[in-house]
């Protein structure tokens, strides 16, 4: 199963890799990329549904995956539309995802009242489906923004940080995890795998700042503070960790192990997304606030 994943996982890499390159010198910003954020998006729709349905609540469907692929669609056309077509003054391009979801609280209220009979289970229904919106489109919606507003190297660090977070809390965790840090919801994380996980992401961040980054794109490592790498690094890294047990909260709430089981040695896409999704509004802020980047 190791020789898996290391195969898998060096494959998904690779092809990752790639379209980041081809979005990066594309004439329109997430040309390549958002596609790929898109199908990412439907397929964990649809295994948080099928969580939701395990733990007893039946949304519809529906109005979840209609309302993800607006949250998305919002984040990334207005943003490219006024990059590339539209110079004159008008609401914030980064307002429209608050707006699509709204419509999907809407949407999720009238598909509810549509299909009432008696009382007791729309606002649990209604509460899964938000949930699903909220935790799958609105947070993937903003890695879409990362990579329109401040380029691929935005997004890149984000992944880097998050993903050698994971790599550091599974190496030092499996070497010398002693003390489990939530043993309720996943008793194989440990507080010594988060400390490692603290040390890879800071390693990563220090790496993508301090060295990659003056090199392919100066003007934009020399515009944040020298100690930026250090807070990206602790503040992402801890979200990153927190994402990866609010899924854990989920599945364990359903009585599963993984999200889906399509890809051996992984889960489902949702086991690869959730620390990126709960990193990626930290990620945001930093870039947004200037703490790194420009």
């Amino acid at each position: 199963m190791l020789r898996w994943r290391l195969l898998l996982g060096t494959l998904l890499i690779a092809v990752l890799g790639v379209l980041i390159r081809l979005d990066h010198v594309a004439a329109i910003p997430g040309l390549w990329l958002f596609p790929v954020a898109l199908v990412c998006a439907v397929a964990a729709t649809g295994e948080v549904l099928y969580l939701a349905g395990a733990a007893g609540a039946q949304p519809l469907s529906w109005t979840v995956y209609a309302g993800n692929v607006l949250l998305l669609a919002s984040s990334w056309l207005p943003l490219v539309w006024k990059r590339t077509a539209d110079p004159t003054p008008g609401a914030p391009a980064g307002t429209w995802p608050l707006v699509a979801l709204a419509l999907c609280v809407l949407l999720v209220f009238v598909g509810e009242m549509r299909r009432f009979q008696k009382p007791g289970a729309a606002t649990v229904n209604a509460g899964a489906a938000m949930l699903a919106m909220v935790y799958v489109g609105l947070l993937l919606s903003l890695v879409v923004q990362l990579r329109v507003q401040w380029g691929t190297w935005a997004l890149v660090s984000l992944l880097l940080v998050v993903k050698l977070g994971d790599v550091g809390a599974y190496t030092v965790g499996r070497l010398l995890g002693r003390h489990p840090i939530a043993p309720a919801l996943s008793p194989g994380k440990t507080v010594e795998g988060a400390a490692g996980a603290l040390a890879f992401s800071c390693a990563a961040s220090w790496a993508t700042f301090q060295w990659i980054l003056p090199r392919v794109s100066p003007e934009a490592a020399a515009a944040g503070p020298w100690w930026g790498w250090v807070v990206f690094g602790l503040l992402v890294g801890t979200a990153g960790m927190v994402g990866d047990l609010a899924e854990s909260l989920i599945k364990r709430d359903a009585g599963k192990k993984d999200s889906s089981r399509w890809m051996p040695g992984f889960g489902g896409v949702l086991d690869l997304l959730d620390s990126v999704l709960l990193a990626a509004p930290v990620g945001w802020l930093c870039w947004a606030l200037g703490i790194v980047g420009r």
